[in-house]
């Protein structure tokens, strides 16, 4: 790849960082819910009890993903670095949640401190899957808690690390992936195999960030208060025992970083799971959202500067005309 393509989308994920951060996600017309629609109208099509039916649904949606992404940065490519960046800032924006993801839990922490309940039980499905009739104030912080870590890693670190290696490409195709593994890859009687292929793809998908982000969150750490040895510790002691390859992860550094408690029964429309224990902390509290807020901004940050630098030392570590 040539080293103004390099230069061009380092400057597109800075840029669309950027724009996320102030602008966050748009409330109408998002690429990322029209995809989600038209996911679904496939599947009226492709859905049946079985794993090759979802394999070919998957491949389907991420193929054809694939296919218009790859178009996209050959044709910016060959126009010069201006039109690499405009591409890469525009896609990056579109994909990234993570000022939209700041911005809820921010107003779930603001409802509980003023002792509104039920308003915050009824902003529960903007940040998880969790039946939301189930939770007390304590679970609600838990929860929200968990998906704050959680989705710091797949909406903001995720998606920066695949456009760093994939430009346009990768970012396309990471959304694609978590998108469907939200829409269909939990163990409901509808998908538990229909879902299979679209849950082990966003698995593998996630695998490094998530590393990556656990990494950050023990860096961040003492922007809370808190420690990075203790991020670190409760990730190596307790994230493989949670159910999640990768959720585990991010969570457990949370909870270390935070010096606080998450897992436990976790009651979702279609079962219960009973959590591990992730940290040692006290439980998780109302005022711990905020602060877990303030560590996922942290990380933000971070990843968005480590994606650009990175592609800005493979772009000056290539000649001009070679592959990265």
């Amino acid at each position: 790849m040539r080293a103004p393509t390099f230069r061009g989308r380092a400057v597109g994920l800075a840029v669309g960082y950027l724009a996320d951060v102030v602008l966050a996600d748009p409330r109408r017309g998002h690429p990322v819910a029209a995809f989600g629609t038209g996911a679904s109208a496939l599947e009226r099509l492709t859905h049946s009890d079985g794993r090759l039916a979802g394999v070919t649904h998957t491949g389907m949606l991420l193929g054809g993903l694939a296919a218009l992404g790859v178009a996209t940065d050959r044709a910016v490519a060959r126009r010069g670095p201006g039109w690499t960046a405009a591409a890469t800032a525009v896609v990056t924006f579109f994909v990234l949640g993570g000022t939209s993801l700041a911005r809820t839990g921010a107003e779930m922490a603001a409802r509980l401190e003023h002792d509104d309940v039920e308003s915050a039980r009824a902003l529960v499905p903007s940040l998880c899957g969790r039946d939301p009739a189930s939770l007390d104030e304590a679970g609600i912080a838990r929860a929200t808690v968990e998906s704050v870590a959680e989705n710091t890693s797949d909406a903001q670190v995720a998606p920066l690390w695949w456009g760093a290696i994939g430009g346009v490409t990768g970012l396309l195709v990471y959304r694609g992936a978590n998108t469907l593994d939200a829409m269909i890859g939990h163990r409901s009687p509808r998908y538990a195999r229909f879902g299979w292929a679209a849950a082990r793809f966003d698995d593998v998908a996630n695998y490094l960030p998530a590393r990556v982000t656990g990494i950050l969150v023990a860096a961040c750490a003492p922007v809370v208060g808190g420690s990075p040895c203790a991020a670190w510790a409760a990730w190596q002691r307790d994230a493989a025992r949670h159910p999640s390859p990768n959720a585990g992860v991010v969570e457990a550094a949370f909870a270390g970083a935070l010096d606080i408690r998450l897992g436990g029964p976790t009651q979702y429309a279609h079962r219960l799971e009973i959590r591990p224990t992730l940290g040692r902390g006290r439980a998780a509290e109302v005022d711990d959202i905020a602060r877990s807020v303030r560590l996922s901004r942290a990380v933000q940050a971070m990843s968005a500067c480590a994606a650009v630098l990175a592609t800005a030392v493979c772009r000056s570590g290539q000649p001009s005309s070679a592959p990265c």
